[in-house]
């Protein structure tokens, strides 16, 4: 019965913790500016074709830390900045909850590149973004250290997932829902 009644207040957290509005928890713009410039740095720094691949960008959405905790009933959370030629032109938050065989947590960085006016437009213009249902986005993977084949980006939306290791596998972003923030 323990364990039960944990894991019930776990999931109510969890659901509450997706389901807030998003100034609940928004950091300040400048701290976000601040943990982007770090997460942009160390893309460029250890990723071969990074500078090539945002030269390219019509516009950058960057979440430098995304974290993502689960026990049984599982949740994400993360702030970051879309960037177009190299400004903060808007704040954001991600979220996704998931249920299943799961429990630990962890946290990375994601940068979803925008390589269509269209798409980012599109984007831009939305309230509250789905990927999977709005967009479908192509997740690149490649190693630590590795390097991006420029010439094989041919969707008009790119994510990149990585932490301090490198970019991870096999990961969807899928549900994941993109809400902006900071409406000042």
């Amino acid at each position: 019965m323990p364990l039960r009644f944990a894991l019930s207040v776990f999931a109510a957290t969890m659901l509450v913790f997706v389901a807030m509005p998003d100034a609940a928890f928004a950091a300040k713009p400048a701290k976000i500016d601040r943990r982007v410039n770090e997460a942009l740095a160390e893309f460029r720094e250890d990723i071969g074709g990074a500078d090539e691949v945002l030269a390219r960008a019509e516009g950058v959405l960057v979440f430098p830390l995304i974290r993502k905790a689960g026990f049984g009933v599982g949740g994400e959370y993360g702030q970051g900045a879309l960037r177009i030629n190299g400004a903060t032109v808007a704040y954001y938050s991600t979220a996704a909850a998931s249920i299943g065989l799961q429990i630990g947590g962890q946290s990375r960085r994601q940068i979803i590149v925008f390589l269509d006016q269209g798409a980012l437009e599109k984007f831009r213009s939305s309230d509250g973004w789905e990927i999977g249902v709005d967009a479908s986005v192509a997740v690149i993977t490649v190693g630590a250290g590795g390097a991006i084949d420029t010439t094989q980006l041919n969707q008009p939306i790119v994510a990149f997932v990585f932490d301090n290791k490198g970019l991870m596998y096999n990961l969807s972003l899928e549900g994941s829902k993109i809400s902006r923030i900071h409406d000042d």
